[in-house]
């Protein structure tokens, strides 16, 4: 819907399919799903109906992304085929695996941003307890 390919969402295409959503839908949220296997984390399990696609999703609220999440890798060939000979820094994530797991997906919100939006602040910043940037990284 953007137009472009681009492997992950710009904050203005998050606004402008944010608005698309509350406009054609009449919801200030927004399930974007499908993202290129290149913008996940290695444990994101693969779509099988389109290579090269996850089953992960970004959930945007009010023109921003709120939570991050999908189903995960849960065999343990795998993890063996995705880190190839990477796998020592992963051996004590990858022993659960090795004994078995069910088929399982997880996902992370970001309360700041959840507290900016319901608050209406100008900047994520104004919500966060100890806010960092490029200039500042100590409270």
């Amino acid at each position: 819907m953007t137009g472009e390919d681009e492997l992950d969402l710009s904050p203005a295409q998050e606004r402008w399919l944010s608005e698309w959503a509350r406009r054609e839908h009449g919801s200030e949220f927004l399930f974007v799903t499908g993202y290129p296997m290149a913008k996940r984390p290695f444990y994101t399990s693969p779509d099988p109906g389109r290579p090269g696609h996850s089953n992960g999703f970004d959930l945007l609220f009010r023109g921003l992304e709120l939570v991050t999440g999908g189903q995960r890798l849960h065999r343990y060939e795998d993890y063996l085929a995705v880190l190839g000979e990477r796998t020592e820094p992963y051996e004590g994530y990858l022993s659960a695996f090795a004994h078995g797991m069910p088929p399982h997906g997880g996902f992370a919100i970001g309360l700041e941003r959840w507290t900016s939006r319901l608050t209406g602040a100008a900047n994520v910043r104004s919500a966060t307890l100890f806010p960092r940037d490029l200039h500042r990284l100590a409270p």
